[in-house]
């Protein structure tokens, strides 16, 4: 998964939790909550705009606001393949990696509108604007690489402990 091309949906900065998933929507079942995903952004119905595969593009402190865990499950739940922004709150960005769900930081606002299409190389930094423009930025580090290609925390635990187990019974015999 070091590459992600999709078309984006441009947002704006300061993206909190209770917009990407609204605090009335934290009581249905996980495989629900891609329903609600953005639905506190005004004036945007985001399963209008949104399709699978879609890349959020946003500026900074994207994530910010309450600890909520489901915010990022309802993004991926929604379709949406990676995150980009100039910057995310902590917990959002540790909660998206660990279900699965590519962040990216780079400033690229300025760059696009919605509807576009980008690159973006998770390994190399790299993202190519519409096949126009190509912007470095810091890549994504091989633990979170990792991380993100098992499918969250849990899967890559689950991965590790069995080449583990399976490590340890080799040496038994």
């Amino acid at each position: 998964m070091d590459k992600i091309k999709g078309k984006i949906i441009v947002l704006f900065d300061d993206v909190d939790t209770d917009q990407i998933l609204p605090g009335y929507a934290m009581a249905e079942p996980l495989e629900k909550l891609g329903d609600f995903a953005m639905a506190g952004v005004p004036d945007m119905v985001f399963s209008e705009v949104a399709s699978s595969g879609c890349i959020l593009v946003a500026g900074r402190n994207f994530g910010c606001g309450s600890s909520r865990e489901q915010a990022p499950i309802a993004l991926k739940k929604a379709g949406v393949a990676l995150v980009v922004a100039k910057g995310f709150s902590r917990i959002f960005r540790r909660n998206a990696i660990n279900i699965g769900l590519p962040v990216f930081a780079s400033d690229i606002l300025e760059y696009v509108k919605t509807g576009d299409e980008i690159e973006v190389d998770l390994e190399l930094g790299i993202i190519r604007i519409d096949d126009n423009l190509e912007i470095v930025s810091a890549p994504l580090s091989e633990d979170v690489r990792k991380t993100l290609d098992c499918g969250g925390l849990i899967e890559r635990v689950r991965v590790e402990l069995r080449i583990e187990n399976a490590a340890q019974s080799l040496q038994v015999k």
